[in-house]
């Protein structure tokens, strides 16, 4: 069902993969299962990450299920691969793919420049600086305005399900 919309959106819309953004997000997981583990941020109650991309409208483009104590550098090969329909050539235009300080690691730029993305991640220990370039805006925030309106629905904000592939289904 997810594809059959995505697909439809592209032929109406059409989807910007000019511009991709990544990133993860942890939930609670109280009944635990595969796909969980001990969430640093919740006193080590059980939980599980989110790992989303989404295209430069906030369209989900692929999701990924992990434990709460992955960190989200682990996540981006799987979260790549996991793109529903195949993306088009890099030969036929820029791809970028913007991420957060979290993903600042030569092995994620390297990975993200083998799959053809030029990468946009600020650089740890870099201040939080407005850029004043005429024409610049910011556009990481369309994945985290995905993951919160994905939270918005109570049955993807808490994981009820023991099954990863029923968690997963809850997506599509």
């Amino acid at each position: 069902m997810w594809i059959a919309g995505l697909l439809e959106y592209d032929h109406k819309k059409g989807l910007e993969w000019e511009w991709q953004a990544i990133d993860g997000s942890m939930t609670k997981a109280p009944l635990g299962g595969p796909g969980t583990g001990a969430n640093p941020t919740d006193r080590g109650k059980k939980g599980t990450k989110r790992s989303i991309l989404t295209d430069g409208k906030g369209i989900p483009l692929s999701v990924t299920v992990d434990g709460a104590n992955r960190h989200d550098k682990k996540l981006v090969k799987e979260t790549l691969d996991a793109i529903l329909f195949e993306r088009p050539s890099p030969d036929e235009g820029i791809q970028n793919i913007c991420m957060d300080k979290g993903y600042d690691f030569p092995d994620i730029r390297q990975l993200v420049k083998e799959y053809g993305y030029t990468a946009h991640i600020k650089s740890r220990g870099e201040e939080n600086i407005r850029i004043q370039i005429p024409g610049f805006r910011a556009r990481r925030w369309v994945v985290e305005r995905t993951h919160s309106w994905i939270n918005r629905f109570r049955r993807l904000l808490i994981r009820w399900e023991k099954r990863l592939r029923i968690t997963l289904l809850c997506f599509s």
